[in-house]
């Protein structure tokens, strides 16, 4: 080996020190403690009422670590791990993985971003960046948020997904493996969001697509929203539009987060078409009070006209923070179910089968922390 060759090796090591060293990395530990106490009429078929403590409130608690590493070029590589668990017991959900987040990604400031591992669906996505959800200063209300059914839950495992952000356009596509010998598209699930969100401006519209694949037959489920919102001062309207479609055969979300029995529970295998039309009106006052009215329509179209069902769902919200990371609650929602949507989980994502009788009055009150 010749002296310049010597050389150059020998200045490997250093070269690679020196990128090492303008890398920059981090890991952040981070959640949310939300518990309260929640009254609820006809919880069975007696028509009885009761008071408990809730498995979450406006939130469900969780707690989880997030990571990213500079390496440099405007790239960067992050993952994310987040358990979910109940306050009022103290145990990991039931209903969920231990991490019900599970991803790892790269991003380029120029390109956007891949995520892969279990992550939000395209559909709440779209819901989200699009600006109509429920509450949107706390999204994804657990005890009480009936577009988190009609969106499918909310999350998806074994997906990939691509994000980028050009100008005011956010766009999201993803797709999901299934995993099934022989039959490449069975259990799979694949769609794509799009919002119109221009930072600081008072409009904003949303729209997503979602289908999946019955991991046993290969039979169809398919999903689709459109929405958006309008910000006067701190008064924000917002109007939105879901729409679930069934193939006959279709019984199970291999990807999901819902089990066959689950669906079953939630009587997603009796419709074969549903439609929900929901709107509020969020008015923030000073920088710590929030109010918030919300209302749901859903038309069920059943696969036997005795599963035909609809339903009115209302909410009224009052949140005030006592500081930046701390605020108190206090949630109205009242409900008015026919035909097969009575007992149906149109609440919130631990809501399962509460509603018993053709009417329900909610009240909650709760504390909820930020870390």
């Amino acid at each position: 080996m010749t002296k310049l060759s010597t050389w150059r090796f020998a200045l490997i090591p250093a070269a690679l020190a020196c990128q090492m060293a303008h890398a920059q990395s981090s890991v952040t530990l981070y959640g949310i403690v939300d518990g309260s106490i929640r009254y609820m009429t006809n919880v069975d078929r007696a028509g009885d009422s009761k008071v408990a403590m809730g498995n979450g409130g406006m939130s469900e608690s969780r707690w989880g670590m997030k990571g990213v590493e500079d390496l440099g070029g405007g790239w960067s590589t992050f993952f994310k791990l987040e358990n979910r668990f109940y306050l009022n017991g103290g145990q990991s959900d039931p209903t969920l993985p231990f991490f019900n987040e599970a991803q790892i990604g790269i991003r380029s400031t120029s390109y956007g971003q891949v995520i892969i591992g279990r992550q939000f669906n395209v559909m709440i996505e779209g819901i989200t960046i699009g600006g109509y959800g429920s509450n949107p200063w706390i999204p994804y209300d657990f005890s009480y948020q009936p577009e988190v059914t009609l969106s499918g839950g909310i999350w998806t495992s074994n997906q990939v997904q691509y994000q980028a952000h050009f100008h005011d356009i956010l766009f999201s596509a993803a797709y999901a493996v299934g995993g099934v010998a022989g039959h490449t598209s069975y259990g799979s699930q694949y769609g794509a969001a799009m919002a119109y969100a221009p930072k600081g401006g008072p409009v904003s519209l949303g729209a997503a697509y979602e289908e999946s694949k019955d991991s046993v037959n290969g039979s169809g489920s398919l999903a689709w929203t459109v929405g958006g919102s309008y910000t006067w001062d701190k008064t924000r309207f917002a109007l939105g539009y879901i729409v679930n479609q069934n193939d006959a055969g279709f019984s199970n979300f291999a990807n999901g987060p819902f089990t066959a029995a689950a669906l079953a529970a939630l009587k997603y295998t009796d419709f074969s078409k549903r439609r929900m039309i929901m709107g509020g009106i969020t008015q923030q006052i000073g920088v710590a009070w929030h109010l918030a009215a919300n209302v749901w329509r859903t038309l069920q179209d059943g696969k036997t006209a005795a599963q035909d069902g609809s339903a009115w769902q209302y909410q009224l919200v009052a949140d005030y923070a006592l500081s930046k990371r701390t605020d108190v609650y206090l949630e109205g929602d009242y409900a008015q179910y026919r035909g097969d949507l009575i007992g149906a989980q149109l609440q919130g994502v631990n809501g399962v089968g509460l509603a018993q009788k053709s009417t329900q009055l909610g009240i909650m009150a709760g504390l909820r922390h930020l870390f």
